[in-house]
């Protein structure tokens, strides 16, 4: 029988891919900094650690023949060394451990925002090049991080990095409830008119990619070595995406609205104020927030498709219906 490790198993999108590999008949173990028995229940063996913690990190890849490299720190508020020790030191431990372990493939999960410095991007592909700046840790350590995978791909380890672009559906833990919490408390604003078309992906959508890609993860294949934008390929007005997401929670539209680039100037005057005054606290807006929320950020998703095989099974209308049953069989109780 195969293993799979995957960092972050008990994460929005750690456990869609480890129940996926379950289903596939697979021994797979867990690494998160929590305890999680439900996946202890269904038969997974977890590892609790720090991906900062080479030990751990390697006394969970041993034995197995495939690691999913999911578990970061993400978000938009955090020191600059938080996000370099999970996503950077974290990473190369990973690494590490492959090499040490004998573990053949890696499957990386990065982010879009790689790529973006604050400008819109319609459309893009593979080819867009990193940013010479970033507006938050997150962004430029997952770049980081990402270049040390893909570099590492050759004969005895073969990697892919995987981009999902906003991943949402039920049982989300993040995007979700941070979008109805703030409609819920009346703080809720669109960052310009809500027109700039945006991607995002369905969670079952963004789980099966990762195992397209390991599927597809074979000496010579096209993909080793490389990145993938993932998306549902239905880039969509955010005001749209967001309606939606609230309606399914039974809640109205979003009507107020805040220009672009007061939006920024605020968030970077919180960030200032919080760092200094309240730095455990995350701002309510910031500026690589009001520039993620008020820019076009849509991909092309032709490679994913040609190397992978992947194909987004569940459309965004399926997706925010799934949503809405889930808001009425009582998910997400805030």
């Amino acid at each position: 029988m195969k293993r799979a490790l995957v960092t972050g198993g008990g994460g929005f999108l750690g456990e869609a891919i480890v129940r996926r590999l379950l289903e596939r008949g697979m021994a797979v173990r867990s690494f998160s900094r929590g305890a999680y028995p439900e996946l202890e229940a269904v038969g997974v063996e977890c590892f609790r650690g720090d991906l900062a913690d080479a030990a751990s990190v390697g006394a969970a890849a041993k034995g197995c023949d495939v690691v999913f490299h999911v578990g970061a720190k993400a978000g938009v508020w955090g020191s600059y060394s938080e996000y370099f020790d999970a996503n950077v030191r974290g990473t190369g431990n990973v690494l590490a451990a492959c090499a040490v372990h004998g573990v053949r493939r890696l499957i990386y999960t990065s982010s879009p925002s790689v790529v973006h410095g604050g400008e819109a991007i319609e459309g893009g592909d593979e080819s867009l090049l990193y940013p010479d700046h970033f507006e938050a840790p997150y962004p430029e350590t997952k770049a980081m991080a990402e270049q040390m995978v893909l570099a590492a791909n050759g004969s005895e380890l073969m990697t892919v990095a995987l981009r999902p672009h906003l991943i949402w559906g039920p049982e989300d833990n993040h995007l979700v409830p941070k979008i109805v919490a703030r409609a819920r408390a009346g703080k809720l604003k669109l960052v310009g008119d809500g027109a700039n078309l945006v991607d995002t992906v369905f969670i079952d959508n963004a789980a099966e990619a990762h195992l397209d890609a390991w599927d597809s993860l074979t000496p010579g294949a096209a993909c080793c070595g490389k990145a993938y934008f993932i998306t549902n390929g239905e880039p969509r007005p955010i005001k749209e995406i967001i309606d939606r997401m609230v309606g399914a929670a039974g809640l109205a539209p979003v009507e107020k609205s805040i220009p672009m680039g007061v939006a920024v100037v605020a968030g970077r005057t919180l960030e200032l104020a919080h760092r200094l005054f309240a730095p455990s606290k995350e701002p309510m807006m910031t500026a690589f927030l009001a520039r993620q929320l008020g820019t076009a950020h849509w991909f092309d998703i032709s490679a994913a498709r040609r190397d992978l095989g992947y194909e987004p099974a569940v459309s965004l209308d399926e997706g925010f219906k799934r949503l809405a049953e889930w808001f009425e069989a009582g998910g997400m109780q805030l």
